[in-house]
Parts: C-alpha cells; structure tokens; sequence
C-alpha cells in the first residue's frame, strides 16, 4: 500500500498553483447552466487541519498559502473556494482539491473521486458534503478508464498523482491520450513535481509529442520548502484548457517571480 500523505504538503505553493487554476476553470465551466462532471483520479482525503502535527512539522503551509492568500481578492475562484471551506469545516483547514471543486460546483454537477488509500479515503468520504459525490476506494487510472466519457459529457479531470510510483511519469502520456479518445472534449488536467532530477521532463515532451488540442502548460519554480527538499516547482499540463485560464497562469507568473 502506498505511504503518500498529503497533509504534510498540503497549501504549500505546488498546491496554490494547482488550486488556482483548477479554480478558475471551475468557475468559467459553471457559468453556463449545463451540468458537468468532476472526476479525480488520486483525490487524497480532501480536506486539511493546518495546525495538526503532521502540517506543523513541514511548515510547507505556512510557506506557501499562508504567504500566497494575500495573492488572491475575495471574488477570486480559489479565495472564494477556500473561503468557503474555512466556513463549513473550520477556520484551520485548507481545502484539498475535491472540497475546494465542491464549493464551486452545484447540485446539478456529477463528482466522481478516487482513492486508493484506506484512511485517506475514509478521511475523503466524511469530508465531501455534497450527496452526487461518488468516492471510490480504487485505482484512480481504472476509475478513469470506466467512467469516462461521463454523463455528463461536459467536464474536468484532475490528474495528481503523489509519484510515489516511478513508473507513472512513463504510464502518463499513454494514460492522457486514451482518455482523450474516449472523451474527446473533457478537460483533461495533470499536475506534476518539478524535483531537482529533472524527473517530469521525458514525461512533458512524451505528451506534447502527441500535439494535443488547446493544451496550457504551465510551470512554476519555487524555492524548496526545507534544506534538502527535492521539490523546486511544479507544473500543470491542461488539454482543452477552457478560456481565459492563460491570462490567470500569467497571473501567477508574475506573483511567484515577485516571491522567489
């Protein structure tokens, strides 16, 4: 069974760049009256205590989102997500990317999750509020494969794995591109590390290779969070990328330059 726990990283600045833009697409796909659909494949347990020990012991939190909060007005997506967190859940909590997609989404959206890990799946499942979420204690690569395309056909796929598995930077490309036969207008989200070996890089130009529609790449380098931390940055490769998301990762150019 895989070890990977997010609460030690959780709201650190991989997760503020990967919040922010998952917001800002979720907020543009709910503006019109359609119904979508919001899967995760690795959807960890959703929800975060920043003042638990595991939290206090990286103090990645207090480095990225208690730096970056400042980054974002009130009406921001990811402000008002987050914001809406704190409300129901408590003050201390930071939102992993299922309870932040749940405070944008609406009663009439589909929300599939998937969590292989025992605890943090049970974690996932009391944390989700809303009654349409499906968490599934599974392969989140096979719950992909099975649901999509999904009903409704309008979507987003976020795909955030820990890569605690080596082999899935090899599995990725292949993975991504027979998602995107079977569901062709998804929105098809991947996030990844940016470590000192460079791991990401035969990954990146395996999928870029495939030449994907209206795909956003975006990159972030950040300082590492402790002496020794392997992890300089972060990026997210976005097929279909809905509009208007480019301007925000712009955005967020300018503020992680002003903060390195």
């Amino acid at each position: 069974m895989l070890s990977y726990q997010h609460i030690y990283h959780a709201g650190n600045l991989a997760d503020v760049q990967k919040h922010a833009l998952l917001c800002t697409m979720l907020d543009y796909m709910t503006q019109k009256p359609k119904p979508l659909t919001y899967l995760e494949t690795h959807a960890g347990r959703g929800l975060y205590h920043l003042t638990s020990e595991e939290a206090l012991k990286t103090g990645e939190a207090k480095a990225g989102i208690g730096v970056a909060e400042d980054w974002f007005a009130p009406e921001h997506p990811f402000r008002r997500a987050l914001d809406g967190v704190r409300v129901t859940h408590g003050a201390d909590t930071y939102g992993g990317s299922p309870a932040l997609a749940e405070q944008l989404l609406r009663q009439t959206d589909k929300i599939h999750l998937a969590e292989l890990h025992p605890r943090e799946h049970d974690a996932l499942t009391g944390a989700m509020c809303m009654t349409q979420a499906r968490c599934l204690q599974q392969d989140g690569f096979e719950m992909a494969m099975a649901v999509c395309p999904p009903e409704p056909r309008r979507g987003l796929m976020l795909i955030d794995p820990s890569y605690e598995i080596k082999t899935d930077y090899e599995r990725i490309p292949d993975i991504i591109a027979k998602l995107h036969r079977k569901w062709n207008v998804g929105v098809i989200a991947l996030w990844y590390p940016i470590l000192t070996d460079g791991s990401h890089k035969d990954m990146i130009a395996a999928l870029k290779a495939q030449n994907l529609p209206k795909v956003l790449h975006h990159e972030m380098r950040f300082p590492p969070a402790r002496k020794s931390h392997r992890m300089i940055g972060s990026g997210m490769f976005i097929l279909n990328a809905p509009f208007g998301l480019a301007q925000e990762a712009a955005r967020l150019d300018l503020l992680f330059a002003k903060h390195s």
